[in-house]
Formats: structure tokens, sequence, C-alpha cells
């Protein structure tokens, strides 16, 4: 299983990034999809996940600034980031769930910054 995360970057505060996570070789059915982040010095922290019915769980740091969604047909994930805050620069992680194992896979990550 492949997971490739697309998206990051560098933005000013108040800005707005989208990234991607496609997955990809999976031979199962993927129930849980969703990010994590860490930043420098930081251990890494849940944002955001989403169940293969549409159930949704925000941190509340980003509740109200960041949406999760999925695309069951392409095995892809996405993080709708909007009026962003230079405390979340982070390297942002993606990572699914298996139906019936529970094991779970992460992406390489993806580097977001925000500058003041």
């Amino acid at each position: 299983v492949q997971l490739q995360a697309s998206g990051g970057g560098l933005v000013q505060a108040g800005g707005s990034l989208r990234l991607s996570c496609a997955a990809s070789g999976s031979r199962f059915s993927i129930n849980v999809m969703g990010w994590y982040r860490q930043a420098p010095g930081k251990q890494r922290e849940l944002v955001a996940t989403i169940t293969l019915g549409g159930s949704t769980n925000h941190a509340d740091s980003v509740k109200g600034r960041f949406t999760i969604s999925r695309d069951n047909a392409k095995n892809t994930v996405y993080l709708q980031m909007n009026s962003l805050k230079p405390e979340d620069t982070a390297v942002y992680y993606c990572y699914i769930r298996a139906w019936f194992t529970g094991d779970d896979y992460w992406g390489q990550g993806t580097l977001v910054t925000v500058s003041s």
C-alpha cells in the first residue's frame, strides 16, 4: 500500500491550502482515513479523521478552519485548510486504517509552512 500526499507549501497567515492523499495498491476496504501533523519539537497530533460512512472528527484547534473529506472511488482523502495560522506549520501525514484488520498505513508527509 502506498499513500501519496501532496498540496503542502508556503502560505501567508490567513491563506488556504488543500492537501490530498491518494492510496494505491490496497486490496482491502479502507475504514478510516485521516491526517496527523507534527510540528518541530512536538509530538505528532491528530488533525482530522473521516470514516467510510462519512463521519468526521476534527481537532479543537482546527475546528471551523479545516475540513476533511474523502472520495471513496479514488481512495483519496482531502484536507481543506482555511484561515491558516503560523501555529499550523508542521509536516502533515495522511493515514488509512484497513476495515477488517485495523492495520494503519502512513504517507510520507507533506510540509505546510505558514508565515506571519
